[in-house]
């Protein structure tokens, strides 16, 4: 982190040995009048303007999309987060995520919305000469030019640095021109200028980004027969002899990899709040089908079995937008007033973890919450005329998006321990104090705790004392050769995820506790924490049986034992029962 950040904040990745209190963490609780306005203005434009038009949207009309951008430019919604300079507001990453969160109800829309408004834009902002910001941005974030992000080929999707489209200066030095094909542009079909990933002579040190307008030269091919979000374009991009100004080269010869992962970091958390507006809809539109639709004489909503899904459809979507608020939290604190694109960028990279913790769990919370919601729909939840099906297969694309979940579940353990050999990051010397730990143990009982949830902050505490044991003894045995122990980093990776969602859902419903009545959320925290507990200590003892024998597993496994016992287990179908009545008995999503 550069010096220039200077005042204290909350380090990436710090969550893993650092324990924090209710008040140190952001939540929508917080939200600003600012903040509600600027959700009730989005919501209402997706919900009144965007769905309705769906459906022509499948068809591929892109003049309908074209012209849905121009209105989300003319509210002010496009450059929300950008400088007043070009054109924008100049709001907060929280405006920016609550904009994403609520376009996340507009099915494909979301993606062409995402497209044009992050990936799409911001490689010119943090990274571009001054003469493409004044040239471009404002034009896109008026909406009267559309964009779209070119890196994934058809050879290279997660290997970004495989790609083989290629640019050549050209003689006299004035332009580079550009061959080869891109695969799966969001927006391909109709925008007019496209950020191009390309090797310059071929050469891999030489991987760079460029500003490239629709041409005979620059073209979107067919669009692609997608599974979902369909009302959204996508196609490939073909590149015959392209030729570039060598002003619209962004930053330097060589930039492309840094920009490319530093604006998919961007992507990464805005993509968590997307997916979790999403899951609001679809448990809306349940919880309603479920109300309404009779069997043996009475609604279905008063079955056990739909009262589990829909309360445990209810924590997943609710955790998914705590740890949503809370990364894009930090990330604000840290900006602070007045900071220049260069710390926001700063900003955003410092919590890369987080940020593929949000993506990972918030996409995946949602494609349980539609798939669930098929389940309850039943036979009607298989037919395009009800919205489930949509839903479900729009949803699937999320775990693809911005870096395959799997990429970035090895992220997770791989930035957490360059961090720790940088010395960002205190991972060794809280590691060194575990090992004494988990070599002379110190008798600590649940039985005297007192307070909202300290039964469930115990274990959540000790679901980081897990992912550091875990994480530690990998390093420790494959060392430089971890990177290929694929497995490992996956079972690390969840354990990591779980005791993050596990502190932020105490931390939230303790907040919430504070201010009066949140026995509902204290329900869902208690829950969720009772279930993260047991997936933890199974993924750990999987993980410890592969690398570890003899003695050396055997104080590993006490050590896993005493971390994840709960003498006070919480009455999981009580909890999931009172969530499922008040989301019932309100007939929507409320929490």
């Amino acid at each position: 982190m550069d010096a220039q950040m200077g005042k204290e904040f909350i380090k990436g990745g710090a969550f893993l040995i650092e324990n924090r209190e209710a008040s140190e963490i952001f939540t929508p609780e917080d939200f600003t009048e600012e903040h509600k306005m600027i959700g009730e203005t989005i919501r209402e434009f997706v919900d009144n303007e965007v769905r309705p038009v769906i459906p022509e949207m499948e068809k591929h009309n892109w003049q309908i999309a074209r012209d849905l951008v121009k209105s989300a430019g003319d509210l002010g919604l496009l450059g929300a987060t950008i400088p007043e300079e070009y054109g924008g507001a100049a709001l907060d990453q929280t405006a920016g995520v609550i904009i994403a969160e609520n376009v996340g109800r507009g099915g494909g829309f979301g993606t062409t919305f995402g497209a044009q408004t992050s990936i799409g834009i911001l490689p010119i902002l943090y990274f571009g000469s001054e003469e493409l910001k004044q040239n471009w941005i404002p034009r896109i974030v008026s909406g009267e030019v559309v964009t779209a992000y070119c890196l994934s080929e058809a050879g290279s999707g997660s290997d970004a640095l495989g790609a083989k489209c290629s640019a050549k200066l050209s003689e006299d030095g004035t332009e580079y021109i550009l061959n080869g094909e891109k695969m799966w542009i969001s927006n391909g079909g109709f925008a007019d200028v496209y950020i191009v990933f390309a090797k310059v002579d071929g050469e891999k040190e030489k991987f760079s980004a460029f500003v490239v307008e629709r041409s005979e030269n620059c073209r979107p091919g067919n669009e692609e027969h997608k599974m979902g979000i369909k009302s959204s374009s996508t196609t490939p991009l073909i590149l015959s002899d392209a030729k570039v100004p060598v002003g619209n080269l962004i930053g330097n010869v060589g930039d492309g990899a840094k920009i490319a992962f530093n604006i998919l970091n961007v992507g990464r958390f805005k993509l968590g709040a997307s997916v979790t507006g999403g899951a609001k809809l679809a448990l809306h539109d349940a919880i309603r089908y479920a109300n309404e639709r009779h069997q043996f004489g009475k609604p279905i909503s008063s079955f056990g079995a739909i009262k589990h899904k829909l309360a445990e459809m209810a924590i997943r979507t609710w955790v998914a937008e705590s740890i949503t608020y809370r990364t894009v939290g930090m990330i604000d604190a840290l900006i602070g007033d007045g900071a220049d694109n260069q710390k926001k960028l700063q900003s955003i990279e410092e919590y890369a973890v987080e940020s593929s913790i949000n993506k990972v769990a918030c996409s995946e919370a949602l494609d349980y919450v539609v798939d669930e919601m098929v389940q309850i729909y039943g036979g009607y939840g298989y037919s395009a005329d009800y919205p489930a099906e949509k839903a479900y297969r729009d949803s699937r694309i999320n775990r693809i998006f911005e870096g395959t979940n799997e990429i970035n579940r090895m992220l997770i353990p791989g930035m957490l321990l360059k961090r720790a050999m940088k010395g960002q990051l205190g991972l060794l010397p809280a590691a060194k104090a575990l090992q004494e730990e988990i070599l002379n143990p110190q008798m600590s009982s649940f039985d005297e705790d007192e307070g909202v949830l300290q039964t469930e902050m115990k274990l959540a505490q000790n679901a980081k004392k897990i992912a550091l044991m875990i994480l530690g003894a990998a390093a420790q045995k494959y060392m430089s050769e971890l990177q290929n122990q694929q497995e490992i980093l996956l079972n690390a990776a969840d354990i990591i995820i779980d005791a993050y969602t596990m502190e932020t859902a105490i931390l939230r419903a303790q907040k919430l506790a504070e201010k009066g009545d949140a026995s509902r959320c204290v329900d869902m925290a208690g829950v969720y924490c009772n279930d993260a507990i047991q997936r933890i200590e199974a993924k750990a003892k999987n993980t410890i049986a592969a690398m570890s024998e003899g003695d050396e597993m055997r104080t590993f496994l006490i050590a896993l034992k005493r971390f994840t016992k709960n003498n006070s287990p919480v009455n999981t179908i009580a909890a999931r029962r009172r969530i499922a009545d008040t989301l019932i008995q309100a007939n929507k999503y409320i929490f």
